[in-house]
């Protein structure tokens, strides 16, 4: 029948564009890990390497021409502004440089978030800020306090850059090593059991709604990442200190 023939038309062009749209992901995938191994170590990035080399700009490409309405889970969609987040952020670093720090990006009144206000990342054809693309997106369409480890602002106390993209099939294990390992990063976050004294990332502070939400209480949500036993007791005890460590915005340059 002319309908089923048809019908039969539309279905293998669709398995085509599948395999097309899945085959050009992966290569996604494997162009941006290979940057962030040559060119990030223990969180410290090499900007000049990145800036040299054609594959950033490609990537940087392969993201403007990337829909995510086009990609079929909510994981993948995810990964992809993750991605797009920390790819653009280097990118920002790289087309301000000299800096010392992200917050010498000086645009004047009567913006008020410096550099995270400046639409200039190109997600599918669409100019985004980084400021959209965390508040707007990430976390209002999402919801998910991890990704709090994932994003990275180019500062020493931000979390480390991880050296592999995110991967919509791999992100929940992605996500909760970024949080184990941020949490359990004693430069990062401090449990001085002799001090009676916790002294944590202000991104929990920042962000304390995200991790209530996510985790039913922001104590709740730690004790799942803690590796520390001790860590553990000495966070539900009544008689401990909690307060917040001060942030260091030095540029995170290798």
């Amino acid at each position: 029948m002319p309908g089923s023939s048809a019908r039969g038309i539309w279905a293998l062009a669709g398995i085509c564009l599948s395999i097309a749209t899945t085959g050009f992901a992966g290569d996604m995938h494997v162009l941006f890990t290979r940057l962030l191994q040559e060119y990030s170590e223990n969180g410290l990035l090499d900007y000049e390497g990145f800036a040299a080399d054609p594959s950033f700009a490609e990537y940087l490409g392969m993201l403007a021409s990337t829909s995510p309405e086009s990609l079929a889970t909510r994981e993948e969609r995810l990964a992809l502004w993750v991605n797009a987040y920390n790819a653009y952020t280097i990118k920002l670093i790289i087309d301000k440089s000299p800096l010392e720090s992200i917050r010498d990006i000086e645009l004047g009144l009567p913006i008020l978030f410096g550099p995270w206000s400046i639409a200039f990342a190109n997600v599918g054809g669409n100019e985004y800020t980084l400021n959209a693309i965390e508040h707007d997106i990430i976390r209002e369409e999402f919801k998910d306090a991890r990704i709090h480890f994932a994003l990275v602002c180019a500062a020493r106390s931000f979390p480390r850059l991880r050296r592999e993209d995110y991967e919509g099939a791999m992100l929940n294990r992605q996500l909760d090593d970024d949080a184990r390992r941020f949490i359990n990063d004693d430069s990062l976050n401090h449990f001085d059991a002799r001090k009676r004294k916790i002294s944590l990332s202000m991104i929990f502070d920042w962000y304390s709604a995200d991790f209530e939400e996510d985790g039913g209480s922001l104590r709740l949500f730690l004790t799942k990442y803690l590796d520390s036993a001790e860590a553990r007791e000495l966070l539900w005890s009544d008689e401990v200190e909690i307060g917040h460590l001060p942030y260091d915005w030095s540029l995170n340059r290798k």
